[in-house]
């Protein structure tokens, strides 16, 4: 064995380990805090547009800030700036169960505090994945990369299931309990230690803050797979519709509601620990236009489904073809950026991602006002499919691309 295969498949350090806790509860209560947004918005207003609003308004400032914050988290503590983000969604955590508490919530306070947790996502996305790759040997970086991935798709199924739970008690109980996740998450974080280079002490200009999009554009490959997604999504994502589609075409209620949101990271948990056994070793770029066109024809058929069970089969489809796409997507991002431009690279990519989900809930929502919850995933879904084939054009590198590392 090489020195390099000896550190891919050395044990993985304490502060790696420390940074799953965070990623496992931060990203557990934030599913628990959407699960029951968007059921207390729904059920205090019927408005679909006000669901796609709370997208939307999650959407705006993660756009505005993302970009400069990936500017900070390369000139700053990035394990500071990720617990900054976990205290401002333990504050709206703690906000939400007061106001329900006292029965003074609203559908204002809603938007506004959904306002926070987008300048959250802000922060915390460009900090946790720039931090991923301070903490691992280089050579162990795929394996603590789909570990990362399975424990994020572990939170996320059992996020919004436990949300969706615990709201048949009260939306005091699970916004408590995510305060409570929250607060372990701060606590874990700051015991992080990083060991970086010096920071950078040249002035900041427009010009540094956008370089992440300049290092994008010039790496083909990175940049199709990254809009790949980020359009698939937009126009695939049906997450916004989610309490429509429980409540008014499958007929539950709140756990449903949960267990609808956990059903595409349960197939994603799936994919990822199938991927950390038998990683994409060839054919890579067929391999993802593969899983976006598979995800295109899960949502197509999560649309027409009047059955529970389907349904969840259906979205859980989708979650695993969906993990294909961000394994490669992800591996690609790490591996071909310096340390130094991590941390805007990610805000590129971060804003990619807040693009697909928040906007693509806004256009969900947007279009169930017009052609009702059904028509609304049918033509986004049709979309992604018409996507996967332009994109097949426009980036034949992309479809070339035969291993990960080039």
């Amino acid at each position: 064995m090489t020195g390099a295969e000896a550190s891919a498949h050395a044990p993985l350090p304490g502060n790696f380990y420390r940074f799953l806790w965070v990623r496992f509860a931060g990203t557990g209560a934030n599913q628990m805090l959407l699960v029951a947004l968007g059921w207390q918005i729904y059920d205090l207003t019927g408005s679909a547009w006000d669901l796609g609003l709370v997208g939307l308004v999650q959407f705006l400032p993660a756009l505005a800030l993302t970009i400069p914050a990936g500017q900070l988290v390369d000139r700053a503590d990035r394990r500071g700036v990720l617990v900054a983000a976990l205290v401002l969604q333990a504050g709206v955590a703690a906000l939400l169960g007061w106001a329900s508490a006292t029965h003074s919530v609203g559908r204002d306070l809603i938007l506004a505090l959904s306002a926070v947790i987008g300048i959250a996502r802000a922060l915390q996305m460009p900090s946790q994945q720039a931090l991923l790759p301070a903490l691992v040997p280089a050579a162990a970086l795929p394996r603590a990369l789909a570990s990362s991935s399975s424990i994020m798709q572990i939170a996320i199924i059992g996020g919004p299931a436990l949300g969706g739970f615990l709201y048949a008690l009260g939306p005091v109980a699970t916004y408590g309990v995510a305060l409570a996740m929250l607060v372990a998450s701060i606590v874990v974080a700051t015991g992080i230690r990083l060991r970086r280079s010096a920071l950078p002490r040249v002035p900041v200009t427009l010009a540094s803050v956008f370089a992440g999009f300049g290092f994008i554009r010039r790496q083909k490959v990175v940049l199709g797979a990254m809009s790949l997604d980020l359009f698939a999504v937009l126009l695939g994502g049906a997450t916004a519709l989610l309490p429509m589609f429980a409540k008014d075409v499958l007929g539950t209620g709140p756990w449903g509601l949960g267990l609808l949101r956990g059903a595409p990271a349960a197939g994603a948990f799936v994919m990822g620990v199938l991927l950390a056994h038998r990683p994409l070793r060839r054919r890579v770029g067929h391999w993802m236009f593969a899983a976006v066109a598979v995800y295109g024809l899960s949502t197509l058929a999560f649309a027409v489904s009047t059955v529970f069970v389907v349904s969840l089969l259906a979205l859980a489809i989708g979650g695993a073809a969906d993990m294909v796409s961000v394994v490669i997507r992800q591996t690609l991002v790490q591996l071909e950026t310096p340390d130094e431009m991590r941390g805007r690279v990610s805000a590129v990519n971060a804003t990619f991602i807040g693009a697909s989900n928040q906007l693509g809930e806004f256009r969900a929502g947007a279009v169930a006002a017009w052609l009702g919850p059904v028509g609304s995933v049918v033509v986004g879904a049709a979309g992604t499919l018409v996507v996967v084939a332009l994109w097949m054009r426009l980036f034949p590198a992309l479809v070339r691309r035969d291993r990960l590392t080039g």
